[in-house]
């Protein structure tokens, strides 16, 4: 089953890049965009946060918080960080426990030859923890756009 608008979003614990621990609950009182992206440091998911991060600053005055969620290490996540100065936390999911939570990891195909893989899919989450929109057919380069309208 998958997610909808007006579910409760499904509260996860999970590392961040530097090893803390964050649970969704944590962010209740304020509105979360969660962005499931495949892979740091490759060409659609460094377009995706970096829109996010050049328009932080826009999405902070709007009440969002932005949390990234991929399968890459924490190692992965502070470089990526590092090397793109993003200013928001992304999630390691290795086991693929939240992609699990939130429907993302899913059957895809390419070039005829199926695998698993992360559905990129953005979860705009309200103040009381409900999906107030989900975003599956992301634009990358114009993300924000699509959050904020």
């Amino acid at each position: 089953m998958s997610l909808q608008v007006g579910d409760k979003a499904p509260e996860f614990e999970a590392k961040i890049q530097d090893g803390s621990r964050i649970k969704l609950s944590d962010y209740l009182g304020k509105k979360v965009v969660l962005y499931f992206y495949p892979k740091d440091n490759t060409p659609g998911c460094t377009a995706q946060s970096c829109d996010l991060r050049d328009n932080h600053e826009l999405l902070k005055k709007q009440g969002y918080i932005v949390l990234g969620v991929s399968t890459d290490t924490e190692k992965s996540h502070v470089k990526f960080i590092n090397k793109f100065d993003l200013p928001f936390n992304l999630i390691s999911d290795p086991e693929k426990e939240v992609h699990n939570l939130y429907g993302t990891w899913a059957l895809k195909k390419l070039y005829g030859r199926e695998y698993m893989g992360t559905v990129r899919t953005t979860f705009i989450i309200n103040e009381d923890g409900l999906i107030e929109e989900v975003i599956g057919k992301v634009k990358t380069k114009t993300h924000t756009e699509q959050i904020i309208k």
